[in-house]
């Protein structure tokens, strides 16, 4: 039996933390450096955190529509936001304890501190009570993430100007909130803010909200945001900021000038690739500060891997934990590679928005790259919320299920849905993607009813025009 191998991991994010039970459930002995919480931002000041406060707006939606369902609620709805982060606090703090837990079962080391690399072998730790130690390893895999915006013309004071991670310890809710960046933060925190009452605006420089999704999508985002009283300013940028005692005031390009009570940063996020000695290591970093790697998680230094945010490639969590899991089964002696080809995400809006694939700007253009016709050769599929049993029943009839196929090869290119519970429906699509399922097959599979999931059996059906429950003229 060969020598028991030793993995130390830089930062105990869901790449790292993930990564390092991967690697300690192949034999490894595993040594995980982290100075703050385990689970990292996404869990810690991030997904979770947004996550359960948005859960208390959504139950609050449908508290105010009580009457309409048949019951009846005393009083009127207001939201303690006090109460609020103290559960989110709770709700962190148990899943925190679970990845502490899950350390100690498969025997990890956890340091807490800050590493350094001396070279591709070993790591200088300044621990948290002020001590140093060395930690000598037979691979180092660096998953140091992200860290939030620090930009010249906001800059932030936590108070009057403030980060995704004040925003999710608020002890008041603000009379206004102007959102700078109108991406998949800053339409999470619109949905957020306007759902406890605030004044929301936005300011996003691209013509539209959630400019990476499907232009279909994020037009009936935008609508939706209209309904909830967010004001979006698109097209445009903060030109000025002006703090003053009890307001901030914001100059747009166009003279425009919004007053609010505080101003939320949600654009760009810096790399932390400096200051972890990656020159003394002799690793390449490119020009954002992204550690380069390969398919297989490498850097350009034998033994040295990197994962999560720092690499620069999809900044999601699930895809650091996937990059994870590519880096240790790797460095173990397995053959492993990411694919970023069929990788679902979920917008936490409100409503919840899950794609996975090519929108259909990119599926068209996609097309006609190789000389065809992306009039007839990108067929589309709908089908509304409203239209299901399930969705009226619960009341959840806001939404559309969109399906993108490529009209020759009748292979799935995209799939986008925005309504209720999402991001969790969208899996089924991805996973037919995965195995090369066509649009026909999952409309062959019976889906069980009364499902939100039988929208997307019927929007399948929809690109042939044979939808059962879309009203459409007959065919002459």
């Amino acid at each position: 039996m060969g020598k028991q191998q030793h993995i130390a991991i830089l930062g105990a994010g869901p790449g790292g933390y993930v990564a390092a039970i991967r690697a300690a459930q192949l034999g490894a002995r595993v040594t995980v450096i982290e100075n703050q919480a385990l689970g990292g931002v996404c869990l810690n000041w991030g997904c979770i955190p947004s996550k359960a406060l948005l859960a208390v707006v959504e139950l609050g939606d449908k508290v105010k529509k009580a009457a309409d369902y048949g019951l009846t609620v005393e009083g009127s709805i207001g939201y303690d936001p006090v109460r609020m982060v103290a559960r989110k606090n709770k709700v962190v703090e148990g899943l925190v304890k679970g990845i502490a837990t899950l350390f100690k079962i498969w025997n990890i080391e956890h340091i807490e501190g800050t590493g350094e690399l001396l070279d591709a072998k070993s790591l200088r730790i300044a621990k948290r009570d002020g001590t140093e130690a060395t930690v000598q390893a037979d691979a180092i895999v660096i998953a140091t993430g992200s860290s939030w915006p620090n930009l010249p013309l906001f800059p932030v004071d936590g108070k009057q100007i403030i980060t995704s991670k004040e925003a999710l310890d608020l002890s008041s809710i603000p009379k206004s909130l102007l959102i700078v960046g109108g991406g998949v933060e800053g339409c999470e925190f619109a949905s957020l803010y306007s759902g406890l009452g605030t004044k929301v605006t936005v300011v996003e420089m691209m013509p539209q909200v959630l400019p990476l999704e499907d232009e279909e999508i994020t037009a009936f985002m935008a609508r939706e945001l209209k309904k909830r009283g967010v004001e979006l300013c698109v097209g445009t940028t903060v030109e000025k900021v002006e703090r003053q005692p009890g307001l901030v005031r914001a100059t747009l390009k166009d003279g425009t000038v919004v007053e609010v009570q505080q101003i939320l940063v949600s654009v760009g996020r810096g790399l932390n690739s400096k200051g972890i000695g990656l020159e003394k290591a002799g690793v390449q970093v490119g020009t954002r500060g992204e550690i380069l790697v390969n398919d297989r998680m490498e850097t350009n230094v034998r033994g040295v891997y990197a994962i999560g945010d720092v690499v620069g490639k999809a900044m999601l969590a699930h895809v650091a934990s996937a990059q994870g899991k590519v880096a240790v089964q790797n460095i173990l002696g397995h053959t492993s590679k990411v694919s970023y080809n069929l990788i679902p995400a979920g917008i936490f809006t409100l409503p919840e928005i899950g794609r996975v694939g090519l929108t259909e700007q990119q599926a068209r253009a996609k097309v006609q790259e190789v000389g065809r016709n992306p009039d007839t050769d990108v067929k589309i599929g709908r089908f509304r919320y409203a239209a299901l049993g399930k969705a009226q029943g619960t009341g959840d009839i806001t939404g559309m299920f969109k399906i993108i196929r490529d009209g020759k090869t009748q292979n799935i290119l995209g799939v986008h849905i925005i309504g209720s519970h999402a991001a969790d429906l969208v899996h089924e699509a991805a996973m037919a993607m995965h195995m090369g399922a066509t649009p026909a097959q999952m409309a062959d599979m019976i889906h069980a009813h009364p499902t939100l999931s039988e929208g997307l059996m019927e929007a399948a059906e929809d690109i042939e025009g044979m939808a059962i429950h879309l009203a459409r003229k007959k065919p002459s």
